[in-house]
């Protein structure tokens, strides 16, 4: 871990919880992140995401100093990486890993320890929030007795028990079910609620949507986009959402004629369609291409672009991950 002497709080930088300059990271020949920069505000809930590969995890290690930039600099809660400061951060890193013979709650409130809090303190956050997390009766089983998945909550949760105002999340969702997914999002939102900033990693591109209110969109180690949703959403090109009965194939028909469609599944026997309108192709000359080709519409109607299409828009599709 890469500490240095931690300077006074300044007030011009107290307004971000956490600053980025020009970081790079290079394994040898490689290069993991190029030239990285960018600013979490304090309370946000800020993503940072891309395929898996990207350097994501890469940048969030740097963050928190388990690895030393090769160049660039990091400002953390208004000065340097410390002990200080880390001692105000909660980190879930990708790599998880217990203590399989400790319990539950020994597990989360030893982690508390570690960052100063006290042995009583610790153990009552541990109870409180296990039961708060539907894991109360598993409280004193130990870490080896449980699902992956509760095991993972119980990690989750001793990031958190020293109660940080910030806390850094690699790849959280990875490895959850669907409703632990959601309580994990609302875990997050509680922790923001509460005036913790937070900054997580993904490659689901639907959680930060959901979610963030500034994301970080890195592509081969490089930053694509840095801003808000809204911000990343207008660079999208418009889509529409059509059905068409019985087996008749839209993609097939309209991709030579230069429409981008996409088959998006099956509802009530009717096959769905995700039409990506560019190439100042538009809503009218899509449904005029489909009614010259006879394509049997029971439904057309223009849609809300998603990240995952931001995404594509500025680095393309083999950057990016297959949507979730």
């Amino acid at each position: 871990m890469i500490l240095e002497a931690q300077p006074p709080y300044t007030s011009a930088r107290m307004n971000a919880a956490l600053e980025a300059e020009g970081l790079v990271k290079r394994y040898g020949a490689r290069t993991a992140v190029q030239d990285i920069s960018f600013s979490v505000p304090q309370g946000a809930i800020y993503g940072v995401l891309g395929p898996n590969g990207a350097g994501k995890s890469s940048t969030l290690r740097m963050l928190v100093g388990v690895l030393r930039p090769t160049a660039g600099k990091i400002t953390l809660m208004g000065g340097p990486i410390s002990r200080q400061t880390l001692q105000r951060v909660g980190y879930l890193p990708e790599e998880r890993g217990l203590y399989r013979s400790m319990s539950a709650r020994g597990a989360i409130a030893y982690l508390a320890r570690l960052k100063g809090t006290p042995a009583s303190v610790a153990y009552k956050r541990a109870d409180a929030l296990l039961e708060a997390h539907g894991l109360g009766k598993v409280r004193r089983k130990k870490i080896k007795t449980l699902s992956k998945g509760m095991a993972q909550k119980v990690q989750v949760l001793a990031s958190i028990a020293h109660e940080p105002d910030f806390i850094i999340f690699d790849e959280p969702f990875s490895g959850l079910d669907p409703v632990n997914q959601r309580v994990l999002e609302e875990t997050i939102r509680a922790q923001a609620a509460a005036g913790r900033t937070i900054l997580f990693s993904t490659h689901v591109m639907e959680h930060a949507e959901r979610l963030c209110d500034r994301i970080l969109l890195i592509a081969h180690g490089q930053k694509a986009f840095e801003g808000t949703v809204p911000e990343a959403l207008a660079l999208a090109p418009s889509v529409a959402m059509l059905e068409t009965d019985g087996d008749f194939d839209l993609a097939e028909v309209l991709g030579p004629r230069g429409f981008n469609i996409e088959f998006d599944g099956e509802e009530h026997g009717n096959k769905r369609w995700r039409a990506r309108l560019e190439n100042g192709k538009g809503s009218r000359q899509l449904l005029a291409a489909c009614v010259e080709a006879g394509a049997p519409l029971s439904l057309f109607e223009p849609a809300r672009a998603s990240l995952h299409e931001a995404f594509v828009a500025l680095v393309g599709d083999k950057a990016m991950p297959a949507a979730e």
